[in-house]
Formats: C-alpha cells, structure tokens, sequence
C-alpha cells in the first residue's frame, strides 16, 4: 500500500471510530488528555500518533468493538510503517585476500650423526639407562593422561558457576507518593498514644507525625504523581489495593487537626474500603469549585496515559472503622509491547498504615487555651 494510502486509511478509521461517540474533539481530548487539535491531525491524517495507546484508548472511549480496535491497529501499523524513513541496506563485505597455499613439496631437513655412548654399568636392582629413560617417558606419558582424564572428569562432574540472568530493564515510568495530606488540605485525624504537640501546618504533618508517634486515623489520603520516562506513551491500566497485614487498631486516642473544611476536589479520585476482604479502588467524581458556579466532573476509569510531559495525577482515599491495616497500592502499565506492575508504598518504601478509630476518645485543639479538648468540653466552653 502507498504511503499517503495507509495513513489516510488510518485517518479514515479514525473518524469513523470518532463519529461513533458524537462528541467534539475538545470533550473528548480532556478525557484523553490530549489537545483538540492534535486529535483533529489525526483524523485529518496530517499526523500518525507515535504510540498506538491514545488511539485505542479513543476507540474504547466511543465504544469499539475488539474487531474493530484489532483494524484499527492493524492500519495504524501500516501508517507507521509507512511514514518511517527506510532504513538503508548494509553494504556488502569485501571479498577476503587469498590465503598463500603451503609448499608442496618441502625439503626434508638434513639428518644430524648421532656418535653412540659408551654403555654406563648398570646399577644393582635398578634398570638401565635406556630403560630408566623408557619408563621415565612411559610414567611421564602416563601422569600427563591421568591429569588429562582428571581435568575431563572435573569438567564433567563438576558444575560450573551458573550464569545469572540479565536484570530486566526498568520500568518505562515513574512516581512520587506524599501520604500525609489532609482532606481539602485542611482536615485530618491522627492517632497518637500520648498527647501530641499542637497541630503543626499540613506542609509539616509528616515530620509532625514521624516525632509524636502518630498513625493516620480513620483515613489516609496517597497522592501518586506518575509520568513517562521518555516520549513514548505509557499506559495505565489499572490501580489495585493489596493489603498485606490486618491487626486490631491500637487503644490510643484520636487527635483531629479541625473540625473539617471545604474546597475543591481533585479529579482521579479513588475510594478504597480497607475493611472489605479484598479492597478495590474505586473511581469517583470529581468537583470543580474554580469558577463562580462549581461544576461536578464525572469519574475517568482507566486506562490512562502518561508520557515524560504529560504526567498523572492520583489521589487515593482509604478508610478503616475497624482495622490496624499495612497495604500497597500496586499499578498496572503496557508500553511499546511491555507490561508490568509496579507496588507503590509510603515514602520511605513501606507500606502506608491506616487504623480504625471506632470507640476511641477524639480531641480537638483549642487555639486560645492551647491544650487538647473533648467536643464535650469545646460543647461546654462555646
């Protein structure tokens, strides 16, 4: 097939898949994240995306079936091919220079005269000269063969150090986790055995945390930055919870930072009950509070995509009423014909630990008397 003829087949494939859902190239760029018009050069056949993802991911988005996302492929596979500059032949090696062939007929080497030595008398018990010589060469001839044959019989019996294998290559992705954030930026609950120190600022809760002894309490908020290690599109497949210790959560009290506020909400949101036997993280909606009216933004499931540009952002919610739990968030991708799974943990590389809060005494911190209270005694003293 002609160059322009495969990528303008591709194009056409492409429209049609588009046609299918109706919406503009601006709607369904947000949900791909991608520009208008880099979705309109597609279409228009001016450009062949570099990684098929953004296009299956379109086509999954307007509702393709499998036979038409495989021709789909298929045609972008053409179109790839096609606007690839040829790679060029290798040139052919030169012929060998001729090897001079050995003489023929050599001339033997002249024979040196032996002079015969006078016979040495031969000694009592012990064999002559030519026979000490003999078995001197037959005893040489014969240790030479047995260090032979135990070297062989070393090699065969012997096993040799085993080739390790080679370490697979990284990851086409990266990520940076922060746990220790508040709801909103402004609301979390803390689980401490001793009394704490006074809330310190969300910027500082880790620190805070790490110095009082402090487990998140009820919740805990991981937001994950991921993106691409280069150009190439990086697909996320999909965000699973594996929770790898359960435990009763420890009689201390709760510690709330405020009595909660409100804001805007980060879309990519995801919910997870740890108390379930097999939690899930599960999308939910967003909401836009930017503007003078806000507006709701409907949960995105996966796949996503992500490229060195064009990272992803994650914020995971988990909650406990019950359970002391350690878990790991683990991340499926594809890329350039790989796949994988990545386990993300805290900061630090363990694993993130949320406990229930269930019957404990909870305080909240009286700025003007700079101690600790009850919501009795806040109730008494307002």
């Amino acid at each position: 097939m002609p160059k322009d003829a495969a990528v303008e087949e591709f194009a056409r494939l492409v429209r049609e898949v588009k046609a299918r859902d109706g919406r503009s190239y601006e709607a369904l760029g947000r949900r791909l994240n991608v520009s208008a018009s880099t979705l309109h050069r597609y279409c228009s056949g001016a450009t062949v995306p570099e990684d098929f993802g953004v296009v299956d991911r379109l086509a999954v988005l307007c509702g393709a079936d499998g036979e038409r996302r495989r021709a789909l492929e298929e045609s972008w596979t053409r179109a790839d091919r096609a606007r690839r500059p040829p790679v060029p032949e290798p040139e052919p090696a030169p012929d060998p220079k001729p090897v001079p062939e050995p003489d023929p007929d050599p001339k033997p080497a002249p024979e040196q005269t032996s002079v015969p030595e006078p016979a040495p008398v031969p000694e009592q018990g012990l064999p002559s000269g030519r026979g000490r010589r003999r078995w001197g060469r037959v005893g040489l001839i014969g240790g030479a063969m047995a260090v032979v044959g135990a070297v062989t019989l070393g090699v065969v019996l012997l096993p040799g150090k085993a080739r390790e294998p080679a370490a697979p290559p990284p990851p086409p992705l990266t990520w940076t986790v922060a746990s220790h954030l508040w709801a909103n930026g402004c609301g979390h609950t803390y689980l401490a055995e001793r009394t704490p120190p006074p809330p310190p600022e969300p910027a500082d809760a880790r620190r805070w945390a790490a110095a009082a002894g402090a487990v998140h309490g009820g919740e805990t908020l991981v937001r994950v930055s991921v993106q691409g290690r280069g150009a190439a599109a990086v697909v996320l497949q999909g965000l699973h919870v594996r929770v790898v210790e359960r435990g009763t959560p420890p009689a201390w009290s709760a510690y709330r930072m405020d009595d909660g506020c409100g804001g805007a909400v980060t879309p990519r949101r995801f919910k997870v009950d740890l108390d379930r036997p097999r939690p899930v993280a599960r999308t939910l909606d967003g909401y836009d509070a930017s503007g003078e009216e806000g507006r709701t933004l409907p949960a995105v499931s996966f796949p996503y995509a992500v490229t060195a540009a064009d990272p992803e952002e994650l914020l995971v919610s988990a909650r406990t009423a019950r359970c002391d739990c350690r878990w790991f968030l683990e991340l499926e991708w594809s890329a350039e014909g790989r796949s994988g799974t990545v386990r993300i943990g805290d900061e630090d590389g363990s694993p993130f630990r949320t406990s229930g809060t269930e019957g404990r005494p909870a305080y909240g911190y009286d700025s003007p008397g700079r101690a600790w209270i009850t919501s009795s005694e806040s109730g008494q003293s307002g």
